[in-house]
């Protein structure tokens, strides 16, 4: 794995936290949701902005339906539309508070949103309506992620998995960290699992792939000390490499990026710090690229 990096700089520089990065299902694309409004579309194979687009709300989450078409959940509860190739916008619909989380289901053409309201909303992205919607969660959802048919959701402290084929009750519920506050989610793109991270800056990985090889343990990414006490650094994102079986990388409040083997249980590399938190990962369809999105996050700048 190459350590070779650079860093991305815009014409017109992202002025608020960055909510998500994600790269496009087949190309370089990189697309950039921010708390400034404006979604962005950069080019990383050559080093070009190709679409900002401005919005009137913060954008809280961003996912591609493919390399034309994106989506963005927004601060005032609107999911917008993207055309990514002419920049028109087009409001498919709202929940009835902020809009945090999106997912998209390839298999089944729809697109996945989730908010303050406590509801889990399921699109048809042809007619732009609501096919399903899950109601009285309990809670607000922290993090959704989608492989295939399955939709794993974080909630609380929680993990829930619906099969998007059968909306109305997970197939299976689990507290991965008996009572440590869940900060993201991330499906396995190869085989039936997650990894999911907490605000303690441990790490729960449960994958199952063909034969009787299971992976199931928790771990502590930064098992030090720092005046006599455990450190303690939210874990902001997740994301598992889509070819190299059992390499995910974790990136945390603290601005550490690591990359981790889940079968040998070991790190096998760790970037230097970044200046701010990592507040978003993404790998390319290749898994040869690494996108780290350094920001103050979403988490703090509600605390704020």
């Amino acid at each position: 794995m190459s350590k070779a990096s650079f860093e991305v700089e815009f014409e017109t520089p992202v002025t608020d936290a960055i909510s998500r990065i994600r790269f496009a299902p087949h190309s370089n694309n990189l697309l950039i949701s921010s708390w400034d409004s404006i979604l962005r579309l950069y080019d990383v194979e050559n080093s070009v902005l190709r679409l900002e687009a401005p919005s009137e709300a913060a954008l809280l989450d961003c996912v591609f339906q493919d390399e034309l078409v994106a989506f963005a959940a927004a601060s005032d509860g609107l999911i917008r539309r993207y055309d990514l190739h002419s920049g028109i916008i087009y409001t498919m619909g709202s929940h009835d508070d902020t809009a945090t989380c999106t997912g998209y289901c390839n298999e089944l053409g729809v697109l996945i949103t989730s908010g303050f309201d406590k509801k889990i909303l399921l699109w048809d992205i042809r007619t732009g309506k609501v096919l399903h919607c899950l109601r009285n969660l309990g809670s607000e959802v922290d993090s959704i992620s989608v492989s295939g048919f399955n939709m794993t959701v974080a909630i609380g402290t929680f993990v829930h998995i619906y099969d998007l084929r059968h909306f109305n009750q997970p197939v299976q519920s689990k507290e991965p960290h008996k009572g440590a506050q869940i900060r993201c989610v991330s499906s396995v793109p190869y085989s039936d699992g997650y990894a999911v991270g907490s605000v303690d800056g441990r790490v729960a990985l449960q994958i199952s792939s063909s034969g009787s090889n299971h992976i199931g343990y928790t771990f502590r990414c930064h098992p030090k000390s720092e005046d006599g006490r455990h450190y303690f650094s939210s874990v902001n994102d997740i994301i598992f490499n889509p070819v190299v079986s059992g390499a995910f990388v974790t990136g945390d409040n603290e601005g550490y990026v690591t990359i981790w083997d889940a079968g040998s249980r070991k790190r096998l590399i760790e970037f230097p710090k970044y200046p701010n938190s990592v507040a978003s990962l993404s790998y390319n369809h290749e898994g040869q690229l690494l996108a780290v999105a350094s920001s103050y996050t979403y988490q703090e700048a509600r605390e704020m």
